[in-house]
C-alpha cells in the first residue's frame, strides 16, 4: 500500500504532528510507504513529491507549518485537473490519499472521491474551527492562545494612554477566534460576523468604559460587519476557491470609534501571526491522534470520510457532511459573551 500525504489551504500549527503520526503508524504497524505531495492540491495537479518516511518526520513534531508546503490551488478549477490528478496519482503508485485541510481542500477530496472514485480520507485543519462535524480543529487552540496573549499585552498600553485599542483577529464567516480570544483576554467589545454589530451601541460601550476609568478593548473578527454596510476588503482579488482577501475592519472600525466618541484609537492587525510557531500542547495532541486514526481508515479502506473529535472520542463521518455547511458561533454563545461588554 502507497499512501499520498497532501497539507492544503492556509498553513496552522499542527499540521506536521498529523503528517509524522500517520507516517510513524503507517509504516511501523501496516509496512506502509508514503509519498508526499508538494504544496496543497498543486502536488498531485502537477506531479511534485516529496519523500516521506520515518527519517523525515524525526523531529517535526513542535514545529509549525508544514514539511509538504500548502497553496490554495484548486484542481477542479485547472484545465483537465481531474484528468492530470488521477494520472499523477496512478504514476506514483498512490493507492489512497489522505487529505489535511479545511473547508476547501475537503471539498475537493469529497468531490474527487464522490465523483471520481478517488480513494480520499480527510483531516480536519484550520485556525478558524468552522468545520462541522467536529469539536475543534487543530490549530485553533494556538491561535487563540497566541490572539489572548496579543490582547493580555494591549491591556496595559491601552491604560497606559487611555485610549482604545481595537485588535483585528481572523475569522472569514465565523468569530471562534475572536470569541475564545476576548474572552480569555478580558475584551471589552468582541465583534464576530454572525451578528452584525451596530456602531452607536459599540461607541456606548466604549464611552461606559471610560467613564469607569479604564481603557476598552475591541476585538473584532476580520469579517465582522456593521449593521448597515458591507464586509471591508483588502483588496478585489479572488483566490482560485472564490475567495476575497479580509482585513481592514479594524482600521475602519478605529477610525469610526475616534469620529464618534472623540477618544483616541490605535489598530493592531495580528493577521498571520495567529497561523505561526509552535503548536500548543492541545493542538499537537490532537494532530497525532487524528494522524493516528486517519491512517486507520486507509487499512480499513473507509475512504471518503473524515476523522473528528466529538467529545474526547475520535470519529468518522462523510466528507461531504463536515464541508456541507460552515460551523458558526451560537447566538446563545455569543450572548453569554455580552455580560462583559461596556
Amino acid at each position: 500500500m502507497r499512501v499520498g500525504v497532501l497539507t492544503g489551504g492556509g498553513d496552522c500549527p499542527g499540521l506536521n504532528a498529523v503528517i509524522r503520526a500517520m507516517v510513524r503508524k503507517g509504516v511501523q504497524e501496516y509496512g506502509y510507504d508514503f509519498t508526499g505531495f508538494r504544496d496543497g492540491w498543486r502536488g498531485p495537479l502537477e506531479g511534485r513529491t516529496f519523500p516521506l518516511d520515518i527519517p523525515a518526520v524525526r523531529g517535526i513534531l513542535p514545529r509549525g507549518g508544514t514539511i509538504l508546503g500548502s497553496s490554495r490551488t484548486n484542481p477542479l478549477q485547472a484545465e483537465d485537473g481531474v484528468r492530470r490528478v488521477r494520472e499523477n496519482l496512478a504514476e506514483k503508485g498512490i493507492d489512497a490519499l489522505i487529505a489535511i485541510g479545511g473547508e476547501d481542500t475537503l471539498g475537493v477530496a469529497a468531490t474527487l472521491y464522490e465523483e471520481h472514485g478517488v480513494p480520499c480520507v480527510g483531516v480536519p485543519k484550520t485556525i478558524d474551527n468552522d468545520l462541522s462535524g467536529t469539536d475543534y480543529t487543530f490549530g485553533f487552540d494556538t491561535a487563540v492562545n497566541i490572539a489572548t496573549e496579543a490582547i493580555d499585552r494591549l491591556h496595559t498600553t491601552a491604560e497606559s494612554h487611555m485610549r482604545v485599542l481595537v485588535c483585528e483577529v481572523m475569522g472569514r464567516h465565523a468569530g471562534w477566534i475572536a470569541l475564545h480570544s476576548g474572552l480569555a483576554g478580558g475584551a471589552n467589545v468582541i465583534l464576530i460576523p454572525e451578528h452584525r454589530f451596530d456602531l452607536d451601541e459599540v461607541c456606548g460601550w466604549i464611552t461606559s468604559r471610560f467613564e469607569a476609568a479604564y481603557a476598552p478593548i475591541v476585538v473584532v473578527a476580520e469579517g465582522a460587519m456593521p449593521r448597515e454596510g458591507e464586509m471591508v476588503l483588502k483588496d478585489e482579488s479572488h483566490d482560485s476557491f472564490g475567495h476575497v482577501r479580509l482585513s481592514g475592519v479594524g482600521e475602519w472600525l478605529a477610525k469610526q470609534i475616534e469620529r464618534r466618541t472623540g477618544k483616541e484609537a490605535r489598530t493592531t492587525v495580528l493577521g498571520h501571526v495567529q497561523r505561526g510557531g509552535t503548536p500548543s500542547a492541545f493542538d499537537r495532541w490532537l494532530a497525532t491522534r487524528f494522524g493516528l486514526h486517519a491512517i486507520d481508515c486507509v487499512r480499513d479502506g473507509d475512504f471518503g470520510k473524515m476523522v473528528a473529535l466529538q467529545g474526547t472520542r475520535i470519529v468518522r463521518i462523510p466528507i461531504s457532511e463536515a464541508t456541507a455547511r460552515l460551523k458558526t458561533v451560537d447566538p446563545e454563545l455569543y450572548a453569554e459573551a455580552g455580560v462583559f461588554f461596556g
